[in-house]
């Protein structure tokens, strides 16, 4: 479910954030960078061999994770779009294949129209874009008919327990300093830590994505994880009807979802021929 905007420039500030975030939080190490976790983002929705030899756009490439993911598959080429500060950690993350990258220092609802994509990638981005349908939009001409938009968004549905207690501690982090917010995620994560070893012996809630996600993450990471999730000035958390819908009425065909892990959504459109 939306947060409420709290200031006329929401979505400024959430870029400041960002560039923030990934200026301090660089890395992208083992599991959280390989093409296993990028499989599991896509689900059942779209094969990494589906996208070998293809021209690949990525909105909201942040520190170039997903850019050097979609790369190790064998994208043929990159647009790394991303219109914060993080620009220069993301050109440094991927200088050894700047010959297959362009980058595209935009948000995404100003991608060029003129790109005849093969594909449009943006995971966990959306959902911190106050209006969203825009960057859909522009997602939607930026590629040729029959062309794919794929997306990942924090999901509602399976998070109820959760965001009880993230929603209340999110209306003080936004407001925190980063050195601070960066200490408090220190502190959360030994408790997250000590979670992840309670789910491999008892049912607790997100025990899939504790045992299947997390658990891989090296403890900075999860450090990482933690910030990100107190950080942004605006998160949304998507039911099943909205996340379809963001795709849907952004002009997309055979809209598919994917409940990853049973608390987040993968949707997958494509553009009609």
């Amino acid at each position: 479910m939306p947060e409420p905007a709290s200031t006329p420039n929401l979505k400024d500030q959430t870029i400041a954030d960002f560039g923030e975030q990934w200026t301090a939080f660089r890395e992208n190490p083992d599991y959280y960078g390989s093409a296993e976790l990028l499989a599991d983002l896509f689900g059942p929705l779209l094969s990494l061999d589906d996208i070998k030899g293809k021209t690949v756009a990525d909105i909201g490439s942040g520190t170039g994770r997903i850019v050097n993911m979609l790369l190790d598959v064998g994208a043929s080429r990159v647009i790394a779009v991303e219109p914060s500060a993080a620009m220069r950690v993301l050109k440094e993350n991927t200088i050894a294949r700047a010959d297959k990258i362009e980058y595209l220092a935009l948000a995404g609802d100003q991608l060029p129209s003129d790109l005849d994509l093969d594909c449009v990638v943006s995971m966990g981005v959306l959902h911190h874009i106050p209006d969203p349908a825009p960057v859909v939009r522009a997602a939607f001409k930026a590629l040729r008919a029959g062309g794919r938009c794929i997306v990942w968004l924090y999901g509602y549905e399976g998070n109820e327990t959760y965001l009880s207690l993230a929603l209340p501690l999110r209306k003080v982090t936004v407001l925190l300093p980063h050195k601070m917010l960066v200490a408090l995620s220190y502190i959360l994560e030994i408790a997250l830590t000590t979670y992840i070893g309670l789910c491999r012996i008892f049912p607790l809630p997100m025990r899939s994505y504790m045992r299947g996600v997390l658990a891989k993450f090296t403890r900075e990471v999860r450090r990482l994880t933690i910030y990100d999730q107190l950080n942004p000035a605006y998160a949304k958390y998507y039911t099943r009807a909205e996340a379809e819908a963001l795709l849907s009425e952004g002009g997309f065909a055979d809209v598919q979802l994917y409940h990853r892990h049973g608390y987040s959504w993968t949707v997958s459109g494509v553009k009609p021929t």
